[in-house]
């Protein structure tokens, strides 16, 4: 389905890395420090707190995206963003869970679940990990890594993109053109992935097709991203 290596983008300084050297890039970019500086001083945030998280597809680890997320923001927040980036369709159900706990959108006693309405600073500490589920039909599993705790950020509740993966290359199954269509049907068994020429000819028909697009929720319910 993918290449052998995942690369992506510096939201700062727009240079690309590996998904391994992004982390180190990210400690030291100075376009990073510079913009993180002026809002400090802007907005005399120097004392407000913020998480580094890394989110990715639990299973489809080439999607994944470096998170600047203020302590002061929820889960709630945090949702939302992943839903906006990653995953809405059709406003199913979500979940997070957090050392055998569960925090949900719509949370249910008997179950013991937890609102997500709690401050990331009362929960998180880096080495973390976070599992987030999105719609428990057609599931979405992603992780989420509390690399590190940062000295300065936004005193609100505004999430920051630092850092994308580049859309994977996918191939045309038939021709080994680049894929722009997927079928909801074959996708189950790995397969499914054709360019708009081929997507015509598929058995499966028009209306079981979705676009590709860059996210771990790709081809999948009817997220079109």
């Amino acid at each position: 389905m993918t290449g052998p290596m995942s690369k992506g983008k510096c939201s700062f300084c727009n240079a690309t890395f590996s998904k391994a050297a992004m982390t180190r890039h990210l400690k030291s970019c100075k376009q990073r420090k510079t913009a993180s500086e002026k809002s400090a001083q802007n907005q005399n945030l120097q004392k407000a707190k913020s998480f580094h998280l890394v989110a990715e597809g639990r299973y489809l680890r080439e999607y994944w995206m470096h998170l600047m997320v203020p302590s002061a923001a929820t889960l709630e927040d945090l949702d939302n963003f992943l839903r906006g980036m990653w995953l809405e369709c059709c406003g199913h159900l979500s979940a997070f869970t957090i050392e055998e706990r569960t925090y949900s959108i719509s949370p249910m006693r008997e179950y013991n679940e937890r609102s997500m309405a709690v401050a990331l600073g009362r929960i998180l500490r880096p080495g973390m990990k976070v599992y987030h589920e999105y719609d428990f039909g057609t599931t979405t599993e992603l992780v989420l890594r509390v690399m590190s705790e940062l000295g300065s950020g936004s005193r609100g509740k505004s999430i920051q993109l630092m850092a994308r993966n580049e859309p994977p290359l996918i191939v045309c199954e038939s021709c080994g053109k680049v894929a722009t269509q997927v079928c909801t049907e074959c996708i189950s068994s790995g397969e499914g992935w054709l360019c708009d020429e081929c997507a015509l000819e598929h058995e499966c028909g028009e209306e079981m097709l979705l676009p590709v697009v860059n996210s771990p929720r790709v081809g999948m319910c009817a997220y079109g991203g």
